[in-house]
């Protein structure tokens, strides 16, 4: 089975609250079996336009575990805790571990 990874790239608006989002979606990946490839470390651009300020890249054991963590409700609270404190772009891909 092809594994699930969810790629995000967030743009910090309020660093205060955002840290409540990182708590609340911290407990919503361990729930879910994430694994934390990438977290908000530091991002070179190599070819095009984008250059985010950050970055996250999760995998998950497939497509279907990557989609019930980001439409659980642990991930929904977290979610309500960005509303101010962040602007979110995310994808789910499948790949292979």
């Amino acid at each position: 089975m092809a594994a699930g990874f969810i790629i995000a790239y967030v743009d910090v608006t309020d660093p205060q609250q955002y840290e409540e989002y990182k708590v609340l979606s911290s407990k919503a990946m361990q729930l879910h079996g994430a694994e934390v490839l990438v977290r908000g470390g530091k991002a070179e651009n190599l070819e095009g336009e984008w250059s985010p300020t950050r970055v996250v890249v999760l995998k998950f054991p497939s497509v279907e575990a990557a989609k019930a963590f980001h439409d659980g409700e642990a991930y929904r609270a977290a979610r309500k805790a960005r509303e101010h404190a962040a602007r979110m772009n995310m994808i789910v891909v499948e790949g292979v571990a």
